[in-house]
C-alpha cells in the first residue's frame, strides 16, 4: 500500500482551504462518504429489504474499533450515541458512597467536569487538579482513601497535553481506583491500548481523529466491571435474545450491548465503520507516524515566529495532533477572525488559538497557515 497515493484518493478538501481542525470535527475521507452515499441510495430503492447486511457491519465495526484500541474483544464494545452520554453511564451506574470523590483535572472538557459536577446530592466531591507541573504525579498525589475514580482526557481539548496512561493506570490499579479516560482527543491520531493502560472505562467520539460523522461514539468498558454498572436505560435491543419479540422474559446481554437501549444508528454506524477500517488500512502506527511528522513540522515553523508562544507541551510523549498558541501582540479573537476570513480552519480554545492537523495534511497547508501568523 502507498500511503501517499491512498491519501491523494480518500482526502479530497478544498485547495482553497488548509484544514486544521481535526479537534473539533474532522472532514470525511471518500470511502467514508461512499459508505453513506451506498447506504441512503439503497434505502432509496430498496427500504430495509436487506438488513441482515446491515447487522453485518455493525459487528463490523465492534470487531474494528476492538482492533483499534486493542480490547480483548468487540463484546467490550458498546455503539453510544457520544462521549458524554458514556460518561453519564458511568457516572451513574457505579454505587456512591457519602464522600467518595472523583479526580480530574483543572482542563477537562465540560463532558468530562459537568457529569461529576451532578453528583454533589449524592455527596461525592469533585477534586481538580493544576497539570502545570508534574501533571501524572500531580493527579495520583491527589487521589486518597476516598477516592473511587480518576477521569481524565488522555489528550487536553485546548492545551494539547498527552499524558502517560500507563503510569495513571498502574497507579489507579495499585490503588483500587476506577480508572476511566475521555480518548476523543487521542484514539485515531495515536496507538491506543485499553488493556495497556489497564482502563476500566474508554469513550470516545467518532467524528475527530477517527474521521466518521457526528452522533457515534465508541464506549469501551472492561468485562469485570461491566455488570456493576446499574443501568439506567432500557429496551428491546439492550437484552441478550434482542430479536425474541414475542418473549416475555428477557435477560441482560452480557456484552456491552447492555447499555444501547434501542435501535441502532445504522447511518452513522456505515459511516463510522468505514473510517475505522480505513485507519486500519493505513495502520495506526504509519498514523501516528505522519500526525506526529506534522506536528513537529508545526511546532519548527511556530518556534521560528518571534511573536508566537506555544502553550502546548514540545516533549516527545507529551503532546500528539493539537497545537495551541497565542500570539504575543494580537488579540487571540482578532487572529482567529483573520485566520479563518484567509480559509485557515482552526478553532479559538482557552487562552489561544488550537491547530489540529491529522495525518493526511500537507506540509504546504501547514506553512500557508503558519505563514499568516504574522
Amino acid at each position: 500500500m502507498n500511503i501517499n497515493s491512498l491519501i491523494q484518493t480518500e482526502f479530497k478538501l478544498s485547495d482553497k482551504i488548509s484544514y486544521l481542525n481535526h479537534a473539533a470535527v474532522s472532514p470525511w475521507p471518500a470511502s467514508t462518504t461512499k459508505a453513506i452515499t451506498d447506504f441512503a441510495l439503497e434505502n432509496n430503492l430498496y427500504g430495509a429489504t436487506d438488513y441482515p447486511k446491515w447487522n453485518k457491519v455493525e459487528s463490523s465495526l465492534r470487531s474494528n474499533l476492538a482492533l483499534l484500541i486493542n480490547a480483548p474483544s468487540p463484546d467490550d464494545i458498546a455503539l453510544v450515541k457520544n462521549t458524554s452520554e458514556a460518561l453519564s453511564m458511568v457516572a451513574y451506574g457505579l454505587e456512591w458512597q457519602p464522600n467518595d470523590n472523583v479526580v480530574i483535572s483543572e482542563e477537562e472538557f465540560p463532558s468530562n467536569r459537568i457529569v461529576w459536577e451532578s453528583l454533589a446530592d449524592k455527596q461525592v466531591k469533585l477534586k481538580q487538579v493544576s497539570l502545570k507541573h508534574n501533571p501524572e504525579n500531580s493527579l495520583i498525589a491527589a487521589c486518597d482513601e476516598n477516592t473511587k475514580l480518576l477521569s481524565i482526557s488522555s489528550t487536553q481539548y485546548s492545551s494539547g497535553i498527552t499524558l502517560d496512561l500507563v503510569k495513571l493506570g498502574q497507579a489507579c490499579k495499585q490503588s483500587n481506583i476506577l480508572f476511566c479516560v475521555d480518548a476523543i482527543q487521542t484514539i485515531g491520531a495515536l496507538q491506543f491500548d485499553v488493556q495497556k493502560i489497564q482502563a476500566d472505562f474508554v469513550m470516545a467520539d467518532g467524528h475527530k481523529w477517527m474521521l466518521a460523522p457526528e452522533g457515534l461514539a465508541l464506549f469501551y468498558c472492561h468485562q469485570k466491571i461491566r455488570s456493576k454498572l446499574k443501568l439506567n436505560e432500557f429496551g428491546w435491543h439492550m437484552t441478550e435474545d434482542m430479536t425474541n419479540f414475542n418473549s416475555t422474559q428477557w435477560t441482560i446481554a452480557n456484552s456491552a450491548r447492555r447499555f444501547e437501549c434501542g435501535s441502532p444508528n445504522m447511518l452513522g454506524i456505515h459511516g463510522f465503520n468505514a473510517s475505522i477500517a480505513l485507519l486500519l488500512e493505513v495502520g495506526m502506527y504509519n498514523v501516528q507516524q505522519f500526525l506526529l511528522e506534522n506536528t513537529d513540522y508545526l511546532f519548527s515553523l511556530l518556534n521560528k515566529n518571534n511573536q508566537i508562544e506555544i502553550i502546548t507541551p514540545q516533549n516527545p510523549g507529551q503532546y500528539a495532533g493539537i497545537v495551541s498558541f497565542k500570539h504575543r501582540k494580537k488579540q487571540t479573537s482578532e487572529l482567529f477572525s483573520h485566520l479563518w476570513s484567509n480559509q485557515i480552519i482552526c478553532a479559538q480554545r482557552g487562552e489561544g488559538i488550537r491547530f489540529s492537523p491529522h495525518f493526511y495534511n500537507s506540509k504546504e497547508s501547514i506553512k500557508r497557515a503558519a505563514d499568516l501568523l504574522l
